[in-house]
């Protein structure tokens, strides 16, 4: 490939997004392609001293602050991975990216939508993604996938994840050509085939 491809894969815990992304990324290395793997926040280096901020630390984390933190890790994430392996033609596989912010922080934690849209312009330099896979699922599901031990984004409660899940339906709306809903409530391998059929009309 000349121009490689941004893919990011969006949806609440447990939603299996990362078990999708695992699986395209075989899928798509044994097509032939050149896949680069990474994830907000947590990206290698930087990244994942930011990631065990936002997940672990116990103390009080106000919530502009933590959307400032996941601004910073994305913009080194897009700078030093996603931007250098798109200009090399490869296909980058993200686990969250702009529209985490705007479900989490908008729609979950109540924070001006406008605003943290103008902030991911300016963290991304105004870099979208080709395509936005968003895996739904209800939140009783969610919630079981999750299991008893929870970090401290997946202790934040029902209310907060079901405003979280209406907050990705609604960017979905609002976005239709670059996102995606994928029904997570499927078995893992029919999930894997409408991903596929998906990525490959991207392709």
């Amino acid at each position: 490939m000349e121009k490689g491809l941004f893919i990011t894969f969006e949806g609440a815990d447990g939603c299996g997004k990362t078990t999708q992304l695992n699986l395209l990324k075989e899928y798509l290395e044994q097509k032939g392609y050149e896949v680069v793997v990474t994830r907000e926040p947590g990206g290698k280096g930087l990244g994942e001293k930011v990631r065990e901020i936002l997940l672990n630390y116990d103390g009080e984390v106000s919530d502009r602050c933590e959307s400032f933190l996941f601004l910073a890790d994305r913009a080194q994430n897009i700078d030093v991975i996603v931007n250098p392996a798109i200009e090399k033609g490869k296909i980058v596989l993200c686990d969250r990216h702009t529209d985490s912010s705007v479900a989490y922080q908008g729609y979950g934690r109540g924070l001006d939508i406008e605003q943290i849209n103008k902030l991911n312009a300016l963290a991304t330099n105004n870099r979208k993604p080709d395509l936005t896979l968003v895996f739904d699922v209800d939140i009783e599901t969610s919630m079981q996938r999750v299991g008893q031990e929870k970090d401290r984004m997946e202790s934040a409660g029902k209310e907060f994840f079901n405003r979280v899940r209406n907050g990705y339906l609604e960017i979905a709306k609002q976005e239709p050509e670059r996102i995606k809903v994928v029904d997570s409530t499927k078995s893992i391998d029919k999930v894997k085939i409408d991903v596929i059929n998906i990525v490959e009309g991207l392709l």
